[in-house]
């Protein structure tokens, strides 16, 4: 195999959290899958708008979030 053909069966790592779980539930979708995810004393910074000069206000987690995916009739 070439050099240039192997470049291109790389599967591109997501970055951030958000690509990760985004991928997860399109691959899931339409196959009854349900994604759980579990915080236990979690804290998230939540930004008031994009950009540097943001101000952050604290969330806590406690608890359990579920998606479930289903294909639709």
């Amino acid at each position: 195999m070439s050099e240039t053909n192997a470049e291109e069966e790389q599967i591109e790592e997501p970055t951030e959290w958000s690509d990760l779980a985004m991928g997860l539930y399109e691959r899931l979708t339409g196959r009854e899958a349900a994604i759980v995810y579990e915080f236990e004393d979690m804290e998230i910074q939540v930004p008031s708008k994009v950009g540097e000069d943001a101000e952050h206000t604290p969330w806590q987690l406690d608890g359990t979030v579920s998606i479930t995916t289903r294909e639709r009739d």
